[in-house]
């Protein structure tokens, strides 16, 4: 698939802006006064510029209100109503917090309940799609929701909690990747099913059903070099987990000062986007094996 910017960043700055909501919803942090409005300006302001990133990906931005009447059916719709009503709700729980130092605990939970929720939304917009086996799988949700609250933990100065994400999220992204591997191939797309031709016998690409690009080739084909990927894996899990996870236990440890936890917070947030680029560049739509691309 197409590792588009807009969807990159959306993914990225929402899940983190939505998860440092949910810390806070929670009580993550004591804070009051300026450093709780600086909470508040960290945890909503991503939300809503990833929210307004991923219209630049639609054909017709001015369109993306329509986008909310199709909930019943639609994973987008859902996530879109969803992630209004968890920040009309951040909204009110930040504005007692900050002006009245008034933290009210049902408010603050459900807004960090609509939050998760938001998240869930988002990842199911992609697990949904059975025709992108690495997405179609019950990893992709789990790892949206540990990727969107590590960071913000590390941020919420909840440092054992954070750790303890990021060995599981290692885990669980190292597991993805390995379950997507060859991912058309195991769950039996082929040329010869792509074409509908398979009772003839083996199918090859003779020559290109079009004659220019169009649009599944733009958003749908796109070949990411072998080794490419593996460099920026490599590089997720060094930016990612790696240097976050041995500067927060050496933190934990006494042994690395505060300001070192900025460090870990920069490299794992680094280390997503990285993650987030691979996420979209190395997803096979079946519809590729009709280009000949397998």
């Amino acid at each position: 698939m197409h590792p588009a910017n807009s969807v990159i960043a959306f993914t990225t700055l929402s899940g983190f802006g939505f998860g440092l909501i949910f810390w806070l919803g929670f009580g993550a942090t004591e804070a009051s006064g300026w450093t709780a409005f600086w909470f508040c300006v960290m945890a909503g302001l991503p939300a809503v510029v990833g929210l307004l990133a991923s219209t630049f990906h639609l054909g017709h931005p001015e369109r993306a209100i329509k986008a909310f009447s199709q909930w019943r059916s639609s994973w987008l719709s859902r996530e879109g109503i969803v992630a209004v009503a968890t920040l009309v709700c951040f909204g009110l729980y930040a504005l007692l917090w900050v002006f009245f130092d008034t933290r009210i605990w049902i408010l603050g939970a459900i807004t960090a309940i609509l939050s998760a929720l938001t998240i869930f939304c988002t990842a199911m917009i992609y697990t949904q799609l059975k025709t992108v086996p690495r997405w179609n799988t019950a990893l992709t949700p789990l790892k949206f929701m540990l990727y969107a609250l590590a960071l913000p933990a590390m941020v919420a100065i909840l440092p054992s909690l954070a750790f303890g994400y990021l060995v599981v999220l290692l885990v669980v992204q190292v597991l993805h990747w390995r379950q997507g591997d060859n991912g058309l191939a195991r769950r039996g797309h082929t040329p010869e099913s792509a074409t509908g031709l398979g009772d003839i016998g083996h199918v090859r690409l003779l020559e290109a059903p079009h004659s220019g690009p169009n649009y599944l080739m733009k958003e749908m084909v796109f070949k990411v070099g072998r080794n490419r990927a593996q460099s920026l894996r490599m590089l997720t899990i060094a930016l990612g987990f790696v240097i976050p996870i041995l500067v927060l236990f050496f933190w934990m440890l006494g042994v690395f000062a505060h300001w070192m936890i900025i460090v870990a917070a920069l490299s794992q947030f680094a280390g997503t986007i990285a993650s987030r680029w691979l996420f979209f560049a190395e997803a096979q739509h079946s519809v590729s094996l009709y280009y000949g691309s397998r």
